[in-house]
């Protein structure tokens, strides 16, 4: 592979932008479309789709189940022709899904670019394909007012700097930081970062991926880059420091993550939230769940373990009643397209978000937590009850300090009859539920 060293306009042009104010209220200022939007989509797309295997990980870590070897693995790109690509139509599933951000993978472990960076020549334009598919979708995105996050990968299985290449990916996939090649590695990362940052538009997010040991990564440098190129981007805390926002990967947290919990994301992330209650809004930790519709990543003909869309509905009202967000990923087919069983999905979704959609988008972790049958949400002054397992003629909801002033179910606007108590509501309800998967009350508040 060739490697490009530098670029002496493209680091000017990073030392010119002045750098933002971080004061607390920009802190908020910046944070608020990605607080209020709740529900992103997630892109996990390369060569590797080509194989059905998962992205990286066949030859970082070589398991029988992917049947392939590196070799083969790296010969993926020459194979790689998504001539049904089509921007606009990702763009405009997940606004039917009611996502309101879009995370894309520039670039993952392997090395391999989705975009056409000046300092390596392992990139789509090198392919049979030839276009540039981060500008693409950056087009696609703008053009149908979606903000767009790059999801950005600080290893690099490609990079003689990064690693010994001479060996197997393997030996040696998380990097060897104490060789003298390192700095000129970080200098690569710093190349490329500046040009997301500057080609494409604006960056809603940086979503980095730094596995295990992140601090190698020099984190705040590039924290510094971003501020300084695009001051309104977030960052996630998978580069060593903790950024804008948590990750944690594959499951919700049990409790609200707040200040004082360990860091979710990256290799290490387990749950490791704590009983908190409710939080104050000064304690509380920004936070995201990504999470597969089936179990793999990547695209994976084989792989068909689907979440249902109940699940995955169920899943979004989990993650928004402790304040999160949720990123869900779909992994595109070699050709470009998305597979039906996704699309089904997440139209199922975007049909609640239809109905349900106030009880979610701008909301914060609600006033009772820890019900098995039932999540909440806030806005102002409603208190959005979500009901996973609706009872027969009477909803009983106790810990809610707040006086009711009126219960209406989202689905038909219907008004229901209640009684308050203290900190004791009785809702009267009809049978059966209204929607199978997750019925949602809103109560007017004082």
């Amino acid at each position: 592979m060739k490697v490009i060293k530098c670029s002496l306009t493209i680091v000017a042009m990073a030392l010119s932008i002045a750098p933002a104010s971080r004061s607390a209220d920009s802190q908020l200022d910046r944070t608020k479309w990605y607080r209020d939007a709740k529900f992103g989509m997630f892109i996990h797309w390369g060569p590797y789709s080509v194989a059905s295997v998962e992205a990286s990980w066949p030859i970082m870590v070589p398991e029988p189940q992917w049947n392939i070897t590196e070799p083969a693995y790296r010969a993926l790109p020459q194979q790689f022709n998504p001539v049904k690509f089509d921007p606009r139509a990702w763009v405009r599933l997940a606004k039917a899904a009611g996502q309101r951000y879009i995370v894309f993978t520039t670039k993952h472990h392997d090395g391999f670019c989705m975009f056409d960076s000046a300092f390596t020549d392992d990139k789509i334009t090198n392919t049979p394909f030839k276009r540039d598919v981060v500008a693409e979708l950056a087009e696609a995105a703008k053009a149908e007012g979606m903000p767009l996050g790059f999801y950005y990968s600080p290893p690099d299985m490609n990079h003689p700097d990064y690693r010994d290449t001479s060996k197997p990916a393997s030996a040696n996939w998380r990097g060897e930081p104490a060789r003298p090649q390192w700095p000129i590695y970080l200098d690569y990362m710093e190349l490329q970062l500046t040009e997301l940052l500057t080609r494409y538009g604006i960056v809603a997010l940086i979503w980095f991926d730094g596995l295990d040991h992140q601090t190698k990564y020099n984190g705040r440098r590039f924290q510094d880059l971003i501020h300084r190129l695009q001051p309104a981007t977030l960052i996630n805390n998978r580069i060593g420091i903790p950024g804008d926002y948590d990750t944690p990967e594959q499951f919700t947290p049990k409790f609200i993550p707040t200040r004082k919990t360990p860091h979710m994301g990256g290799t290490d992330s387990e749950d490791k939230s704590i009983p908190s209650g409710v939080p104050g809004a000064d304690d509380f930790r920004l936070w995201e769940t990504c999470m597969t519709i089936n179990e793999t990543w990547a695209y994976n003909k084989n792989d068909r373990k689907f979440k249902s869309t109940g699940e995955l509905i169920r899943t979004l009202v989990d993650v928004a009643s402790k304040g999160g967000n949720f990123l869900l990923n779909v992994g595109p087919a070699p050709d470009g397209t998305i597979q039906p069983e996704f699309e089904e999905r997440l139209r199922g979704v975007g049909a609640w978000l239809q109905i349900n959609g106030d009880a979610i988008y701008g909301t914060t972790y609600g006033p009772v937590q820890g019900v098995s049958n039932l999540r909440t949400t806030q806005k102002g002054n409603t208190v959005y009850l979500h009901v996973l397992d609706w009872p027969q003629r009477e909803l009983k909801v106790d810990g809610l300090s707040s006086h009711v002033l009126s219960a209406t179910m989202l689905a038909g606007g219907k008004p229901l009859s209640f009684t308050q108590n203290g900190d004791h509501l009785s809702i009267q309800i009809p049978s059966p539920a209204p929607d199978g998967d997750v019925t949602v009350i809103a109560l007017k508040t004082t």
